[in-house]
């Protein structure tokens, strides 16, 4: 059995906030970055400092299952590459749900897919993301997921930037719920 290195709280113990306090330990960058959505900011969460870590893993799989709601009828979880790889296969852990890997683009050898896993007509996804700033990339993967014959049931961040991510989503028509907020992480 591996030991818990030291400072580092047991995966069965984290409260919510005290996972909130890991995640910005790790992952809350200071400093001048460019995001995806082509802004500047002053502050960078990291989501491969922290999806990398397995006791926030082990926390965050168990809150994203936490969000799934047996009246939706949540048939299949998917994660986008690459940041929603370890986090939708740590929630597909933790739930006991299949899991779906979303690539950026279809791959073009062997079966030059752009979707991984079982997904057909009629399944119902709960799409789990990692830091979402605009919703760009997120709304990219549920239109691969829809184009299947799928269903959004809902749209789960690790972390909502609160930078137009939940006003996007929803306006696409997608429920959105985020397990934080960048305040959650004291910034």
């Amino acid at each position: 059995m591996c030991a818990v290195p030291a400072g580092m709280l047991s995966p069965m113990s984290m409260t919510r906030q005290q996972i909130a306090e890991r995640i910005a330990d790790v992952a809350l960058l200071r400093g001048r970055f460019t995001l995806r959505s082509g802004k500047t900011s002053h502050y960078y969460l990291d989501k491969y400092l922290f999806s990398t870590q397995p006791d926030i893993l082990v926390e965050l799989g168990k809150m994203f299952a936490e969000r799934i709601d047996p009246a939706d009828g949540v048939t299949v979880l998917a994660g986008a590459e690459l940041g929603g790889i370890p986090l939708v296969t740590a929630a597909s852990l933790a739930s006991g749900l299949p899991c779906v890997f979303i690539r950026n683009q279809k791959k073009d050898y062997g079966t030059a897919k752009q979707l991984e896993g079982k997904l057909g007509e009629g399944d119902r996804v709960m799409l789990v993301e990692d830091v979402c700033t605009t919703g760009g990339q997120i709304l990219e993967a549920a239109k691969v997921i829809e184009a299947t014959g799928a269903s959004i049931v809902k749209i789960v961040g690790t972390i909502d930037r609160e930078e137009g991510a939940r006003d996007n989503i929803e306006a696409a028509g997608y429920a959105f719920e985020a397990l934080f907020t960048k305040s959650d992480l004291g910034v």
